[in-house]
């Protein structure tokens, strides 16, 4: 009986001890349910292809592909943008891509970066070194934080005193998400605002609190022009000499000045013209009134001279 029963305890003491790893390490399995990227070589030539490969990741979800150089520090600007690729996951959070290898416009270390477009903001880097291309020391500072905008917009309305020429104002609304390791504390943001296609006005906009690296964070910040401003403008924001966004800004035109220019225009000559006639009026010489005339005065009849009436009627 012994012998069974010893080989009944072997499996159950192999379960209870995984279950046992998985509760005291539970930042491990979650980890392994995140998105993940891996390629099928360390090392390419420029000119070759590279065979990207994921898991973890929203079903269904369309997701880029960038060749970065500098581990994507700054951001875009440091990857082949027109080299990248698109995919769309499966159902099972799974994805197989083909991603030429080009040269990035800065220095190695290069990633290739994998970010999603159309699902809750996640993304995973795998290191390739692309070889013959230059490398360079990683800038000194950069923490390994990336701020990204996932949704911009802004919000508010003109009034009244908008319409009479106050400056106009709104709300810019942007939602960003640190895809680095780091996190970004008390980051200044520079606000811009270019009317057409002048340079942008900067100002620095700093913004208290702390950005955990995956996290999402809805930050506001007021956007007000000058008295009178209208046309096309946009408003763009910049964090670590990065642009972030760009909102257009279709400023109605101040027509409550327009309508007050016009009301001047026209009642201002008018009482000019009605003053100056009024002034005339009073400085004209006025004529002598006539003798007025008794209430019981009779009027004398003319004097008709001997053969100077009127002739008399002949007979009827």
């Amino acid at each position: 009986m012994s012998g069974p029963g010893v080989r009944m305890r072997g499996p159950a003491l192999a379960l209870l001890l995984a279950l046992v790893l998985t509760l005291a390490h539970p930042a491990a399995g979650r980890a392994a349910d995140g998105p993940r990227a891996a390629l099928d070589r360390a090392a390419a030539p420029k000119g070759a292809s590279v065979a990207v490969t994921g898991a973890g990741w929203p079903p269904s979800a369309l997701l880029t592909l960038l060749l970065c150089g500098q581990n994507m520090t700054g951001g875009t600007n440091a990857c082949a943008n027109a080299d990248g690729r698109a995919v769309t996951t499966a159902s099972d959070g799974t994805f197989r891509a083909g991603l030429p290898v080009v040269a990035p416009p800065v220095p190695c270390p290069c990633v290739v970066h994998v970010a999603t477009v159309t699902a809750p903001a996640a993304a995973a880097d795998a290191p390739l070194a692309v070889t013959g291309h230059p490398v360079a020391p990683l800038p000194q500072g950069s923490g390994q934080e990336r701020l990204s905008v996932l949704e911009a917009r802004l919000e508010g309305s003109g009034g009244l005193l908008t319409w009479f020429g106050a400056p106009p104002k709104r709300r810019l609304v942007v939602t960003v998400a640190d895809l680095g390791a780091a996190p970004v504390k008390d980051p200044r943001f520079r606000l811009g605002t270019a009317r057409g296609v002048l340079a942008p006005t900067w100002e620095e906009r700093p913004w208290r609190g702390t950005l955990a690296p995956g996290v999402r964070q809805r930050i506001a910040l007021d956007v007000e022009l000058a008295a009178g401003a209208y046309g096309p403008y946009a408003v763009s924001l910049e964090y670590g000499g990065r642009l972030l966004v760009e909102q257009p800004w279709d400023v109605p035109r101040p027509w409550g000045v327009t309508l007050f220019w016009v009301l001047l225009g026209t009642v201002v000559p008018l009482a000019l013209f009605r003053a100056g006639m009024a002034l005339v009026d009073r400085l004209r010489p006025r004529r002598p009134a006539a003798p007025a005339r008794a209430p019981d005065e009779v009027p004398a009849l003319p004097w008709f001279a001997p053969g100077s009436g009127p002739p008399a009627a002949g007979p009827g």
